[in-house]
């Protein structure tokens, strides 16, 4: 009874010592300097974040695309109703190319638009076509990576607050150094993700549409020449080699008259010698 007596009065001093000891140690685990490492930091800060983020941001973010090519037989009245539909969907040109073959002028052009108005633009175009040669609508969902982005991004900045925080209280050069290096490193992951953002809103907010639409021209072939044509064009063809052979001639008058000269000069001194 007597030794139930002194276990049982052990145990109550030794376990409130020991929950004290632990929760002491966990406190100055967590303000010592070496817990602020770059892993634990990004890796803890990181899985917060995008746990949370990814509960709150649910919309979902859509690239769509589409590519039009189509026959016409005006060109430039095309153009003008296409210009309208992009007007009328407060959309704008990106690019306008043309181009000339054998037997076809083109024209390329590249759209944005506000995707909102991307399916409406495409209709307003589809009802002045009769038909498409190509006609390819996309939709790409980037939903998880813009989370993704926008989690990781908010977790570097807070990283990056951290270790402003670390750097004020370095000691001496060799932690500045150290401090500051890490931070460089996170700056630059931070602008490689906003620049990834930025591209990902861009694309997300207006959609893009690449049209082409051209005319078939009629080709010269298979056409006969009378034989009164032919004599006409070989006339048409002597008079205009008579008149460059004119203009030659009047482009070196110096040299024919110094030729001349030398001529007459030449046949005079030979008389003079016979005689």
């Amino acid at each position: 009874m007597c030794m139930k007596t002194i276990l049982t009065a052990f145990l109550l001093l030794f376990i409130p010592l020991a929950c004290s000891n632990n929760a002491e140690n966990s406190k100055n685990t967590y303000n010592s300097p070496e817990a602020d490492t770059p892993v634990v930091l990004s890796k803890t800060l990181e899985s917060q974040n995008i746990q949370s983020d990814t509960q709150n941001n649910l919309e979902q973010k859509l690239i769509k695309e589409a590519f039009l090519v189509f026959e016409t037989q005006d060109l430039d009245k095309t153009f003008g109703q296409v210009v309208t539909f992009i007007n009328n969907n407060k959309g704008y040109i990106q690019n306008d190319n043309s181009s000339k073959s054998y037997n076809r002028v083109s024209r390329q052009i590249t759209v944005r638009i506000p995707t909102q108005n991307f399916q409406p633009t495409i209709d307003s175009i589809s009802q002045s076509v009769k038909h498409f040669d190509r006609k390819n609508i996309s939709s790409k969902d980037v939903t998880e990576e813009f989370i993704d982005l926008e989690a990781r991004l908010k977790a570097k900045r807070e990283l990056e607050n951290r270790y402003l925080e670390l750097l004020a209280k370095a000691k001496n050069v060799k932690e500045i150094l150290e401090v500051e290096k890490e931070l460089s490193q996170i700056r630059e992951d931070i602008e490689a993700k906003q620049g990834r953002l930025q591209y990902l809103q861009n694309k997300v907010s207006l959609s893009t549409i690449h049209i082409e639409f051209y005319k078939t021209i009629a080709t010269e072939s298979g056409v006969t020449v009378s034989y009164a044509q032919k004599m006409w064009n070989a006339l048409k063809s002597g008079f205009n080699g008579l008149s460059y052979f004119v203009l030659g001639l009047l482009t070196i008058w110096p040299a024919i008259i110094i030729i001349g000269f030398s001529i007459f000069m030449f046949r005079r001194w030979l008389k003079k010698r016979n005689k």
